[in-house]
């Protein structure tokens, strides 16, 4: 049986890691390098970085961040924001990345997932999705860090990119992002029904009982931003109580 991953999520701005609420209100959360090294310490399995400003912006993830948290971590890293070609994935690639995460370019191109995938590999390709609901069992998919709504079917959208050639989706619920009331379940549960690749759970995680939860839906890792961030809980002790219910993770 293949082990659940536990992931922290750095969002970053300015080169410091932010948290806010449905993508907005953001205040400053520390350092990435510092946040980086502590979680690595206490056992994360992965690293996720989003650069949270870069796509709005319409300028490149910052390359000096990912180098800064590439120096303190062993542990794959996963880098988003702003990626819009192939050489931008590469320079992140370059700059310690393990993996690239696109979401507004890849919606409005996507070919780049392709591109991505025959270049550096599926396993190096990740969709990120942001996930708002519509109507009772069905999202759109929202980009431009939550500030543009498509109308693009999500459950739809993964199975595209699938074929397109991600090899992983990193699936955030915009309704739940920083509202610590846990995973969209539904949404989780749809979208790991709908593809063959590994699906991150992501937004609203509050405690460990939800992160268990997000697992139970489907997801094969759950990722978590403020309950790192803030110190009400260890990476170390989320894996304790989830091994505590029988769940197979790294210790």
């Amino acid at each position: 049986m293949l082990t659940k991953r536990i992931i922290p999520c750095l969002d970053v701005k300015d080169g410091r890691v932010v948290k806010g609420v449905k993508f907005q209100g953001l205040r400053d959360a520390g350092s990435p390098a510092e946040l980086a090294q502590a979680y690595e310490q206490q056992g994360a399995d992965e690293l996720v970085l989003l650069d949270v400003s870069a796509t709005p912006e319409g300028r490149k993830t910052a390359l000096t961040t990912v180098r800064d948290v590439r120096r303190v971590l062993s542990i794959p890293l996963t880098v988003g924001g702003g990626i819009r070609s192939i050489a931008d994935a590469r320079n992140l690639l370059e700059a310690g990345a393990d993996k690239v995460g696109v979401n507004t370019a890849a919606v409005n191109d996507p070919p780049l997932l392709t591109a991505i995938a025959e270049q550096f590999g599926r396993q190096c390709t990740v969709l990120a999705v942001d996930a708002k609901q519509a109507a009772p069992g069905k999202w759109q998919a929202v980009v431009l860090s939550g500030t543009t709504d498509l109308d693009l079917d999500v459950i739809d959208w993964v199975q595209t990119a699938c074929e397109k050639g991600a090899g992983e989706i990193l699936l955030t619920s915009w309704d739940r992002d920083g509202t610590r009331s846990g995973y969209d379940l539904a949404l989780t549960s749809a979208v790991a029904d709908a593809v063959n690749v590994p699906v991150i759970a992501s937004g609203g995680a509050n405690d460990p009982q939800q992160l268990l939860e997000g697992l139970q839906a489907g997801a094969d890792a759950v990722l978590a931003a403020s309950i790192f961030h803030y110190g009400e809980w260890t990476v170390r002790q989320i894996k304790d109580y989830l091994a505590e219910r029988n769940v197979e993770v790294r210790r």
